[in-house]
């Protein structure tokens, strides 16, 4: 404790440690652009196979909505190499990134912990040393096929991304994608996540405005927030906030979820025709945010497919794969 002058406020003491010193107003404005000059970008999460990415690129010409993202919440390990090639090479002829998510957890495994009603906290967590292994081997199957973006929800699994990254054991061009079940609540925790080498940040869906600009001051990588969230991540409609929301998270992702749909996780073919709708959903309620933001006479500018910066699947050769 340091004697020698007066104690410090709390929040200049933050301050000092390069935070903000307090959350931000919903008007805040930031300077930082996507590196194409843009604002913000269009994701279409829960897009869980072959079909649904072939549905959303569908959807997307159709309805005019650039969507320069789409994740997947599955995982890796739920998808055959004939269906991830599929899907990237879908996706690398659309210039749209693709984003798989780096499993197994222990939401999915053994643990009671996870499905007791206090111990949910766990249940994105990479659980021992044996998962930790089959999550870093399912990133790196995806790096092989093609796939330059992975979620990640676990802090030791992103922290073994960003080593074997700097190692050379994965492509130097590939990005981990925080996920929204990796709370980032606060600028602290966003400066860790980017340290240890997080690439893009999934935000809780409930935070206001003025915690998200508090977030965005603290780091420069692009945060990702859903302005519709699925009823278990909340529920929320604030398709009203965009106009705001591009201006003060900038470069945001904006992520357009599902209310009132049920919860596919984990996905396969036996559900593809529900996926599929719920898919193309998503695509027209990223539609009516675009219109939203014309109509509130919004100048933010979006990133069109095949911008810079984006972690762009890249085609593989045909193999002998089975599909």
């Amino acid at each position: 404790m340091n004697d020698t002058g007066p104690r410090w406020r709390t929040p200049d003491l933050l301050a000092a440690l390069g935070l903000p010193d307090r959350d931000r107003e919903a008007s805040a404005a930031s300077a930082l652009r996507f590196p194409d000059g843009a604002h913000y970008r269009v994701e279409i999460p829960s897009v869980e196979g072959p079909r649904c990415v072939e549905a959303v690129l569908g959807e997307a010409t159709r309805l005019g909505v650039p969507v320069t993202r789409i994740s997947q919440g599955s995982g890796v390990g739920l998808l055959t190499d004939g269906e991830i090639a599929d899907m990237v090479s879908m996706a690398a002829a659309a210039g749209v990134e693709l984003s798989l998510f780096a499993r197994p957890s222990a939401g999915w495994d053994t643990s009671a912990m996870s499905r007791a009603h206090a111990g949910a906290v766990i249940a994105s967590a990479v659980r021992g040393q044996d998962q930790l292994s089959a999550a870093v081997d399912e990133i790196r199957r995806a790096a092989d096929l093609g796939v330059r973006s992975v979620l990640v929800a676990d802090v030791g699994l992103l922290s073994v991304f960003g080593q074997l990254r700097t190692r050379g054991e994965l492509p130097a061009d590939m990005q981990a994608k925080v996920s929204v079940m990796l709370p980032v609540a606060n600028p602290a925790t966003a400066v860790v996540m980017v340290r240890l080498g997080a690439d893009t940040l999934n935000l809780p869906t409930d935070l206001t405005l003025g915690q998200v600009a508090a977030i965005r001051e603290a780091v420069t990588v692009p945060l990702d927030v859903y302005v519709e969230a699925p009823d278990n991540l909340g529920g929320f409609v604030r398709h009203y906030e965009l106009p705001r929301l591009v201006t003060c998270a900038a470069p945001v992702y904006v992520k357009f979820g599902l209310r009132n749909a049920p919860d596919v996780y984990p996905s396969g073919t036996h559900l593809d025709e529900l996926t599929v709708a719920l898919t193309k959903e998503r695509v027209r309620r990223a539609r009516l945010g675009l219109d939203l933001l014309e109509r509130a006479g919004s100048a933010a500018a979006c990133s069109k497919p095949g911008a810079a910066g984006l972690a762009l699947p890249v085609h593989q050769e045909p193999s002998n794969q089975d599909a």
